[in-house]
């Protein structure tokens, strides 16, 4: 016998009086936070107490959030963009950067400035990434891209790729060129603009050294220094963990970097191995044969050092400082890569001066983890502690040198220590066979590099041989000084009160 309840509600109108109220709640819900923001909008032109407490107790959690994630105020706001320089493009320029991260700075310089020069448009430079290191970066893994176009729109149009019509997948192959090296505007105007009437894209292949350092106008020299100092800006990444590490090594005070260019492809390709074992001198002649574009393959290396051709040993870079005068309190950063013969070989140096550290000493794994297996990057890194430093030593002037030492002097002829490794070697070899008391060869090493301490000087000029001339991004004397003063800064080192004041302490 079934039993009926006349009382019982049906089972449709339950899930329909639900809905009515979750509606109602989410209605009031939206009047009421409607309200209260008017009435918060309201209070910044009325500004009643009620509301400026309330206002206050809602804002005051998020300024104390900024100030623990801004400790220093935040940087000025980015100058407006200059307005884009209207001409018609006579092609676009394919450029594929070769070598190291400095030599391939160097180049985007020079290639932006040839694209000024014919009126092109580049697109925005590949990095090397087939070179002993086999660093997969592209340009904006390590410039801030953006930055890079806009900072220089006003002088060049910059793309970031090729237009479709000239892929591959419609069967466009660019015309691929090294152009030759240390060539002037004359080159470039007769030689390589008619090829893009021709071929619309040309490619160079190469990069490096392919602007000459003297004898270019005034503007484009200006040009080379805007690009190198204002436009090739690192990412944000890079940028903050730089900045880091410059501020870790303020806070214990003064610091000098040393880079040390004693890593093990340094020593293959220069053929430099005084110090080293046999096995060790065995080991990187392999490595030299191995890399077909090393041209040099047969190198006497004592020849080398006698003419101050090799890098400083880190044993002869311990002596150097020492005689210059620094202590064992100082403070030293090393920017290098892997030192070959790691601990063993920087054994000498750490005793003569234990406040040594690198950049994974100073920061934890977790933060370089994501520069691991990218040289570029790291080098971006020891790049901004360079410049930032009280004295900058480098014990071999290759690219990263000299490109850190034009920095310094665009920075205010900062003192930049420059070893006379020819000189250097010689009262080495006299101190270590007894020849040379401690005392003689002191004061023989700080008299020589007197004079080399990144004072103001002019580049010297030898005509028909640019590889044995000053370099550009070494000394770009044109862009350091403005006005009548530059005749008078810009003397032979030493004969100017304005070279003296520089000396000081040496740190």
């Amino acid at each position: 016998m079934e039993v009926r309840s006349e009382n019982k509600i049906p089972s449709q109108v339950i899930p329909r009086t639900r809905l009515q109220v979750w509606f109602f709640r989410v209605c009031s819900s939206i009047l009421l936070w409607t309200c209260l923001v008017h009435l918060v909008a309201v209070s910044e032109l009325w500004s009643p107490s009620l509301l400026t407490g309330l206002t206050h107790r809602i804002t005051r959690p998020t300024l104390h959030l900024q100030q623990a994630l801004h400790s220093s105020p935040p940087p000025p706001p980015p100058p407006p963009l200059l307005p884009p320089r209207n001409y018609k493009s006579n092609g676009f320029l394919k450029v594929s950067c070769n070598g190291g991260l400095n030599q391939m700075r160097a180049a985007i310089c020079d290639m932006v400035t040839v694209a000024r020069l014919l009126n092109l448009t580049l697109v925005v430079p590949e990095l090397d990434k087939t070179s002993f290191w086999s660093d997969p970066s592209d340009f904006e893994d390590i410039f801030d891209v953006r930055h890079f176009i806009d900072s220089l729109r006003d002088e060049v149009r910059i793309v970031k790729r090729l237009p479709k019509r000239f892929s591959r997948k419609y069967g466009f192959q660019a015309f691929q060129m090294p152009p030759v090296s240390w060539s002037n505007e004359k080159y470039y105007l007769e030689q390589i603009l008619p090829l893009f009437s021709k071929y619309s894209v040309v490619h160079f292949n190469r990069t490096d050294t392919r602007l000459a350092n003297n004898g270019i106008l005034l503007e484009l020299q200006k040009l080379r220094c805007r690009v190198n100092f204002q436009g090739l800006k690192f990412t944000p990444q890079i940028e903050t963990l730089g900045y880091k590490l410059v501020r870790i090594l303020q806070e214990k005070g003064p610091f000098v970097v040393l880079h040390l260019r004693y890593e093990m492809d340094m020593l293959a390709f220069s053929g430099c191995t005084h110090g080293c074992t046999a096995e060790e001198a065995e080991e990187l002649k392999r490595l030299r044969y191995a890399y077909p574009w090393w041209r040099e393959k047969e190198i006497v290396s004592e020849e080398r050092r006698q003419h101050g051709l090799c890098p400083l040993t880190p044993e002869e870079a311990a002596l150097f400082l020492q005689a210059l005068g620094f202590g064992k309190e100082t403070q030293i950063y090393i920017a290098s890569g892997e030192i070959y013969g790691s601990e063993r070989r920087l054994a000498p140096l750490r005793a003569a001066f234990p406040r040594i550290v690198k950049k994974e000493t100073l920061l934890d794994p977790v933060e370089l983890q994501q520069f691991q297996n990218h040289s570029s990057q790291m080098a971006a890194l020891d790049f901004l502690v360079s410049i930032a430093s009280n004295t900058f030593i480098p014990t071999y002037d290759g690219n990263m040198a000299k490109v850190v030492e034009g920095h310094r002097r665009y920075l205010g002829f900062k003192k930049s220590i420059l070893p006379d490794r020819k000189k250097l070697v010689e009262l080495l070899d006299l101190h270590q066979n007894g020849t040379l008391p401690w005392n003689e060869f002191s004061l023989a090493v700080r008299r020589a590099h007197e004079n080399r301490m990144g004072q103001p000087f002019r580049r010297r000029i030898i005509p028909d041989k640019p590889k044995e001339e000053d370099y550009f991004y070494a000394n770009p004397q044109e862009c350091l000084c403005e006005g009548t003063n530059c005749k008078d800064l810009l003397l032979g080192p030493g004969n100017s009160s304005t070279l003296r004041s520089l000396r000081g302490d040496l740190i």
